[in-house]
């Protein structure tokens, strides 16, 4: 239908006198609109009294083709689609049932492939009778203006290159929902990711190749989240995680787990094979923080503990890391001087062989002697050497030293070095070696370098280059740790390895079997004799385990069953006595538990609340020590600190000294130990009368209000050994 018929009918204005400049003829009007609306300079459209489309301008209808045909006579509100996010638009509806004017709704009109935006003005018409006759109004396509805002306001709130979310949009997105979950009582956990060695890809592939794998890292990441929270970018190698509605620790550690295992693996870009790893740290609302900045500074500092922990890694947020970080840094400073006064020292711990008893390995274990906090062990400071490249000059000084002392050594004793990703990574490694051999003049057959798995997922041509530098060398190479790490078991084969090492976290307690998981270290040492190498076990400390690796066929073991690790003087005068072979002694299981002892906590039983003794803690129970004449089955709730409580019961009981069973295990930390899969929620304890705020780092027995230790009408203290420490961790 033409303009003019649609329109026909209607007076002028002019009032026909001509004496006005509006003055104009009808037919004129409709004319000159009826040429702008030809080309598309306005356009417009009109309903029926039922609200069904009656007319489109002709270049609407041009725009729509043949789908212009099937639009006549449908419903306007289903033809003119209003914006999701916009409440004028999702008001249009409500005006058309009401007849009330509008003007500038922004609307969407779909049909098969045609996609065009339009701002509608509309009004309604009624004839002389006041007989309602339907909508007349305007309609200006403004697509490609729509696009262009539509994109612009994309970019402000996603990430260019990856499409996830940015800075900003994150941000917005946490606030929102810590708002909203206060106020529902819900909760959510925040994580912080830092991908490991990204820059070395853009140095050695080029920025474009960087590009790709970021690209690549968020669509893994979205494989690896499923929906289940919102990703950003915040920019670089850095990516923020929000999970709606999580505070179980034990499946966000398995979620951190799985985005670990999977941004580690082998990424394809045009410029070759790259391979990077990833930290993570993560904090829960309201636990670690009520609000953004707090929440954020959380994930912050369990990150920045991951990544010090040796990256690859995941972290809980808890209270102590912030001192945590204060000493690490103090102890860098400290280190790089104790590197220049020359503080460190050298012990060996034996490798026995099982079959005979025989030492025949001796592992260079670093010590440090400082003047104010006394000796410190490897596992506190190499970490932070790490960290800050340290370990670069400390582990070339221990590898020279080490070679002059094994000078003094036997021939058929061989000396194991650990060496760490940082060192094997840094320029020149193997001419090091190289070069330490010749000045000490030993059998290089005589070095063992002990390689964490880590090493092999460096970049794959650099790292197949130094290992064959060092196979041609002639040196033992052991992977160390092996089934804790993320390297392909293809990649045994391809690798000029001669020993495959087990951990001791393969020997952590099971349900059901108390020297851990056996059938798996059957399955390492099937795969070693089928790969043509020798197997070998630390921190074997019972000789139930012992007898059990020797049965199962390794070859090689060392820990407390055996020996410690022993200064340089008191090797040479084992080796002086002659042949060296130790038998092993159920006193080395008793030095090691003693090691356990390392940290008072809190326990409950009805309204009485003791500080004991935790002398040994693995995942389904624990060891106390404190507390006389407590008969088996007794219940108890044991605190751990920060919100940590454990509903447990007494299975064994032998003076002051108690067995306990967790209700529910315990699980992993991220740290190498272990904390409770959910803590007391700080709306509970709000609810109690305390102000809602994140949990302290002290006893939430004490938070909850439980009576204090004076309960000796309940159970008699006993006065044993004083301990310290943090949260929970498996010793």
């Amino acid at each position: 239908m033409p303009f003019s018929e649609l329109f026909k009918g209607r007076k002028a204005a002019d009032g026909g006198d001509g004496s006005r400049l509006s003055a104009f003829a009808a037919a004129d009007k409709l004319s000159i609109v009826e040429q702008l609306e030809e080309t598309g300079v306005i356009s417009f459209w009109a309903s029926d009294a039922s609200g069904g489309l009656k007319y489109l301008s002709p270049a609407i209808e041009n725009e729509l083709g043949d789908n212009a045909a099937r639009l006549a006579g449908q419903p306007v509100q289903k033809v003119f689609v209003p914006l999701a996010d916009d409440s004028e638009s999702r008001s249009l509806g409500l005006k058309l049932g009401t007849r009330k004017s509008f003007t500038g709704v922004v609307v969407k009109l779909e049909a098969r492939g045609i996609d065009l935006v339009l701002r509608l003005s509309g009004r309604p018409a009624f004839d002389a009778e006041g007989e309602f006759l339907g909508f007349r109004g305007s309609a200006a396509d403004i697509t490609e203006e729509f696009r262009s805002e539509e994109e612009a306001n994309r970019l402000a709130k996603y990430d260019s290159l990856t499409g996830l979310s940015n800075r900003h949009r994150m941000e917005q997105r946490i606030d929102a929902t810590l708002h909203a979950f206060r106020n529902a009582e819900r909760s959510a956990a925040l994580m912080m990711l830092d991908l490991d060695r990204f820059k070395q890809v853009n140095d050695t592939l080029g920025h474009a190749a960087g590009d790709q794998l970021l690209q690549q890292v968020a669509e893994r990441l979205r494989g690896a989240l499923a929906g289940r929270g919102e990703i950003a970018r915040l920019g670089g190698d850095e990516f923020q995680v929000l999970i709606p509605d999580m505070d179980d620790r034990g499946e966000l550690g398995e979620i951190a787990k799985k985005i670990i295992a999977m941004l580690s693996q082998p990424y394809s870009v045009e410029e070759g094979r790259a391979t990077i790893g990833c930290s993570v740290g993560i904090a829960i609302a309201p636990y670690d923080g009520i609000e953004r900045d707090d929440l954020c500074r959380a994930a912050d500092l369990a990150l920045y503990a991951s990544k010090n922990g040796g990256r690859g890694q995941f972290r809980f947020y808890a209270a102590d890391l912030e001192h945590e970080a204060n000493l690490r840094k103090r102890m860098e400073d400290d280190l790089a001087q104790a590197i220049e006064e020359g503080h460190f020292t050298l012990e060996y711990q034996p490798v026995v062989e099982l079959a005979s008893n025989r030492v025949v390995a001796l592992e260079a274990q670093f010590c440090w002697q400082d003047d104010e906090r006394g000796r410190v062990p490897a596992e506190t400071f190499l970490p932070i050497a790490e960290g800050s490249r340290l370990i670069i000059p400390v582990g070339e000084w221990g590898l020279r030293k080490a070679l002059e002392d094994a000078k003094r050594w036997p021939d058929a004793l061989r000396l194991v070095m650990t060496v760490s990703p940082v060192q094997f990574e840094a320029i020149g490694f193997a001419e090091l070696i190289e070069s330490a051999l010749e000045e000490s003049g030993i059998d290089p057959a005589r070095l063992e370098l002990q390689l964490p798995e880590t090493v092999l997922l460096g970049d794959a041509a650099k790292v197949e280059k130094v290992l064959a530098a060092l196979f041609k060398l002639g040196v033992r190479l052991t992977l160390d740790r092996f089934g804790t790490g993320l390297s392909s078991i293809s990649y045994l084969r391809r690798a000029p390895l001669n020993t495959l090492k087990i951990g001791a976290n393969f020997f952590e307690p099971m349900l059901g079997n108390e020297l851990g998981d056996m059938e798996m270290v059957r399955a390492v040492v099937a795969l070693a004799d089928a790969m043509g190498m020798e197997t070998a076990a630390s921190g074997v400390h019972a000789m139930a385990l012992m007898r059990e690796l020797k049965d199962i066929g390794i070859d090689q073991v060392q820990g407390f069953v055996f020996a410690e690790a022993l200064p340089g003087e008191a090797v040479d005068q084992e080796i002086a006595s002659g042949d060296w072979h130790i038998a092993p002694s159920e006193a080395g299981s008793q030095r090691a538990n003693r090691r356990t002892v390392f940290r008072r906590v809190g326990l409950i039983h009805e309204d009485y609340y003791y500080e004991v003794t935790l002398r040994n803690l693995s995942r389904t129970g624990a060891m106390i020590q404190g507390l006389e004449d407590v008969p088996t089955g007794t219940n108890f709730v044991l605190d751990f600190g920060g919100g940590q409580l454990a509903v447990c019961t007494v299975k064994r009981s032998m003076d002051d000294t108690q067995g306990l069973e967790f209700e529910s295990e315990l699980v992993d930390d991220g740290a190498g130990g272990l904390c409770t899969r959910h803590r007391v929620s700080p709306y509970e304890l709000a609810s109690a009368g305390v102000p809602l705020q994140a949990l302290p780092g002290g006893s939430s027995g004490r938070v909850l209000g439980v009576s204090p230790a004076g309960g000796f009408a309940q159970f008699k203290l006993s006065a044993n050994a004083p301990a310290q420490g943090g949260g929970p961790q498996a010793s």
